[in-house]
């Protein structure tokens, strides 16, 4: 008996709370989205500030939790992004060359949706298409920046195909530890046209979102401006690797290396190591080996072969996203190469028949000059003495 009490119970209380549930999504299925959706630019380079005002039907309840589901196309990934927040605006980096669209839902929860999640059925959308000003194919290309081991940082470009050869160039950069954009602080010349901009290695936060705009204006207009979003840290090139050992096992090549010099960290850094193999035809073959470590055994496999060593380094991934390779060091051999002497391959007779030639010349002008003072003494008339 007591267990069909219970059963009852629970199929009472299991109906009462779809009723509730049903009531509570009947009485918001009206539930209308966002309005007055809104993309503003502060001037930041594509960092753009999206806006909304609560729906007009919002339910005025102290146990209504209202939140919003804000959904962006990403235009540096190519996907849409979303993000749920109390408030009526978020902060959203896209490139300013692409379009812009966002759509926003209003969302309920609480004790007065009985601690259901009420969605909007609809969406408010919005396209937001950045101004394009300039010529065609004035926009510049093949723009690049790399970090130089946390020192000094260079982005360079090239020229459009249609820059006029009076336009003037200009970069422009962003993050947020700056209340607005500068310009660039130092130019980078090439040929008379500025290629690039130079920054010290602190001027740019790391892990932060750094904006860049190349623009420029010329005597015929403007020129089309160019938008880039970057990570510092994730360009960092190191310096090349200036000491690389080999030594010879009994069965095995030691190879080691030190750590560059700069301040790219130690346990950040992999290595590929290049095993260059001349054999004694002439042929040689290449091998590549990553590791972690600052020292690599191989076998030293057929010893009539000519072994050299080449290092370079990067940045790992568990540190950045990317990172540059470094230069490789200069090849270190085995055997060693040594320098010859100039004219040491040279035959050991031509040595003994040019000191030949020499000590005949130096015999001839001894005899000859004998022979002079000779002839000339013989012609002086004789002098006495009394």
């Amino acid at each position: 008996m007591a267990n069909k009490s219970w059963v009852i119970y629970q199929a009472t209380l299991l109906l009462v709370v779809n009723l509730s549930y049903g009531a509570a999504s009947k009485r918001f299925s009206a539930l209308e989205p966002p309005k007055d959706l809104a993309i503003l630019d502060p001037g930041f380079l594509g960092y753009l500030e999206i806006v909304w005002s609560p729906p007009a039907n919002l339910p005025n309840a102290t146990q209504c939790l209202t939140r919003y589901q804000l959904e962006y196309f990403d235009t540096y990934s190519g996907k849409w992004s979303g993000v749920r927040t109390p408030l009526t605006s978020h902060r959203v980096q896209f490139d300013l060359m692409k379009n812009v669209s966002v759509r926003v839902y209003t969302l309920l929860s609480g004790p007065c949706t009985n601690g259901k999640m009420i969605t909007s059925k609809n969406y408010t959308e919005l396209v937001y298409k950045p101004p394009r000003t300039g010529a065609a194919n004035t926009e510049v290309q093949d723009f690049v920046c790399v970090n130089y081991n946390m020192m000094t940082i260079e982005c360079t470009w090239q020229r459009g195909a249609k820059t006029p050869d009076n336009a003037q160039q200009r970069l422009y950069f962003w993050h947020k530890n700056l209340e607005r954009a500068q310009e660039c602080p130092k130019y980078i010349i090439s040929r008379g046209f500025r290629s690039g901009c130079q920054f010290t290695g602190t001027s740019l936060p790391l892990f932060t979102d750094v904006n860049i705009c190349v623009n420029g204006s010329s005597p015929e207009g403007p020129l089309q401006a160019k938008f880039i979003s970057l990570q510092i840290q994730n360009h960092i090139k190191p310096p090349t690797t200036e000491k690389v050992d080999v030594r010879a096992g009994p069965d095995s090549l030691v190879i080691a290396w030190e750590h560059p010099v700069g301040g790219a960290p130690e346990h950040c850094l992999e290595w590929e190591v290049e095993r260059q193999l001349q054999g004694p035809d002439g042929k040689t073959t290449r091998e590549l080996t990553l590791t972690t470590q600052k020292n690599l055994t191989l076998p030293s496999g057929n010893q009539k072969e000519k072994n050299c060593f080449s290092v370079r380094s990067k940045l790992q991934n568990y540190c950045v996203e990317k990172g540059l390779w470094s230069d490789w060091s200069r090849p270190a051999c085995l055997p060693e190469k040594t320098d010859s002497i100039p004219g040491a391959h040279l035959d050991i007779s031509v040595y003994f028949y040019a000191v030949a030639v020499i000590a005949s010349l130096v015999l001839f002008l001894c005899v000859t000059s004998a022979a002079f003072k000779v002839r000339k003494s013989a012609s002086k008339p004789s002098t006495a003495f009394g």
